[in-house]
């Protein structure tokens, strides 16, 4: 069956991001005093950009990797050689939405063999990297400084990463980077219908040596980043960068993609790419922060569950189909992408051989 088309809707301003809170007593913008908790929803007339049609030949292309995918029933168990093949969760299938695919047909310039491979491969990667490890409370430990904070919308409504290496707190171990993962993980449930991307601001200020990161926790970071969060990065926002850093960024350029590095912003004016009223006041905005774990975490980790289960619920409400659309799950439609397909089955599974063959033949 080939996928039905799609139109890129623009963003309703007026619509609520699946899973918008009701009973967490989240603010909007400065205006609310002293915040303590990540901002609900980004400001008014705040939108994403629209994104860009399909060309026939991407669409085409598109098909192929969704019929492919469609197919899949089992994935290995891990990335060791020879693992047994286990059955396709229902997590991973909703994993593999329409612009998932299409994120990882950009990230290989289009080409379906190398897209589909590298599917599979983020699948068995999230099976070991991820799985029912990355919980709240196992990485509770490394965020009880703030180090890193959801905080915020973009210009175009991208939810923000504050990293913040001055309030580094751990010693150097793996829970550092998973505690990376786990936030990416938070801001695409925290994504606002019709955005795919996040925004990172890191800000040096105060920061001391020893509480960077080291070389080899950047590569592994941009690793993971640009091999299972393909497309995923709008803008990088680096301020205060001390001279020891400038060193390291020359040092790791190379292996950053172009592309990638194109995203990236140094000692920029932040007021031009977040509004004040949602950005920090140390870094040059308007919003008066104070980290209290106790209040953050469990705030933080209540409004990604709720956006995370409102999303899967219209994903099963839909039919759990592989292929379905982020911008229906995130509730910027009541329309599934397969909505119209799902009402021709059902029309045809009503009648006869003959008269529906005449109903198929009258849709295409």
């Amino acid at each position: 069956m080939a996928v039905p088309e799609t139109e890129n809707v623009a963003v309703n301003s007026d619509i609520q991001p699946a899973g918008a809170p009701d009973d967490l007593d989240l603010p909007l913008s400065a205006d609310d005093g002293l915040i303590k908790k990540p901002f609900g929803s980004p400001i008014d007339g705040v939108t994403p950009q629209p994104a860009a049609e399909l060309t026939a030949d991407q669409a085409k292309k598109y098909n192929e990797v969704f019929q492919t995918v469609s197919g899949w029933s089992s994935i290995p168990s891990s990335s060791a050689k020879g693992a047994q093949e286990t059955p396709l969760t229902d997590d991973e299938r909703l994993f593999l939405t329409r612009e998932c695919l299409i994120r990882y047909l950009r990230a290989t310039k289009w080409n379906v063999a190398d897209a589909i491979k590298r599917l599979r491969a983020t699948l068995v990667w999230r099976r070991e990297y991820i799985g029912d490890k990355l919980t709240p409370e196992y990485i509770s430990i490394e965020n009880e400084t703030g180090k890193q904070l959801i905080l915020g919308y973009d210009i175009h409504g991208r939810p923000c990463l504050n990293l913040l290496p001055s309030r580094q707190n751990t010693d150097k171990s793996p829970r550092q980077l998973e505690h990376l993962v786990f936030m990416v993980e938070r801001l695409i449930e925290l994504m606002p219908a019709g955005q795919e991307t996040m925004a990172l601001v890191i800000n040096f200020n105060e920061t001391k040596s020893g509480q960077n990161a080291t070389i080899g926790q950047a590569k592994q970071s941009l690793d993971i980043l640009q091999n299972h969060y393909p497309e995923r990065l709008g803008r990088a926002l680096i301020i205060n960068i001390p001279w020891i850093i400038w060193g390291f960024f020359k040092i790791i350029t190379p292996f950053i993609d172009p592309v990638t590095a194109q995203k990236l912003r140094f000692n920029e004016d932040l007021r031009k790419h977040v509004p004040p009223s949602q950005l920090l006041k140390t870094a040059g905005g308007d919003v008066q922060f104070e980290y209290d774990h106790s209040v953050y975490w469990p705030a933080l980790n209540k409004l990604a569950q709720q956006h995370r289960e409102a999303y899967r619920e219209r994903w099963v409400k839909a039919g759990k189909k592989i292929g379905e659309s982020e911008f229906y799950l995130r509730g910027g439609t009541n329309k599934s992408q397969f909505a119209d397909a799902s009402a021709l089955e059902e029309k045809v599974e009503k009648l006869d051989i003959n008269e529906a063959k005449a109903v198929v033949a009258a849709s295409q």
